[in-house]
């Protein structure tokens, strides 16, 4: 069996993490979260590649008083026809809303427009039209994604706890998302 889960969490610095956020205007924005597609490229699954089905990416949570980071999987858990990969860029916009409407539970719900790439071909959503693209609970035998952003389970309660306090204490609801691809 594949290994699921990277043996630590991400190891980012908080400068690194500035670095890639500072290419964006997010002034306005106290939280911001850093998704890195293709953190543990060269030490999980195939090198030359980026895998899906496996928790080889990292999600980095940052204010000005928290960094927090986190294994997650920036793909969907299997790649087949149509299905919806976020392009790399942003700033994505979320919030705090309620994901999977059979069993819903609280996520990081999408609330602007996303890019997707479907067949390589990039697509744009609009308001009229979402592809809910959310940062929800990923599985244990799977990253239970259809194109979502998931976090490992064991870290998935942290994380939202983490999220929701840095929005209560900045007095923030929307939450910018950059997702980059890590050579």
């Amino acid at each position: 069996m594949k290994q699921m889960i990277p043996k630590s969490r991400p190891q980012f610095t908080k400068s690194q993490v500035l670095s890639y956020l500072g290419l964006y205007d997010l002034v306005k924005y106290p939280v911001k979260v850093l998704g890195v597609r293709g953190y543990y490229k060269h030490t999980m699954g195939d090198p030359d590649k980026n895998d899906v089905g496996i928790y080889d990416d990292a999600i980095f949570v940052l204010s000005k008083n928290f960094f927090g980071s986190y294994n997650a999987n920036t793909d969907p858990s299997k790649l087949f026809k149509d299905v919806a990969v976020l392009k790399a860029g942003g700033p994505y916009l979320y919030k705090i809303g309620m994901h999977n409407m059979k069993a819903p539970y609280e996520a990081l719900r999408q609330y602007g427009n996303v890019t997707v790439l479907r067949n390589g071909i990039p697509v744009q959503d609009s308001p009229s039209h979402r592809f809910y693209i959310d940062i929800h609970k990923g599985g244990n035998n799977t990253t239970s994604s259809l194109g979502c952003q998931t976090i490992c389970p064991p870290q998935w309660d942290g994380f939202l706890k983490d999220v929701k306090q840095q929005l209560a204490l900045n007095q923030q609801t929307l939450i910018p998302y950059i997702l980059i691809e890590f050579k």
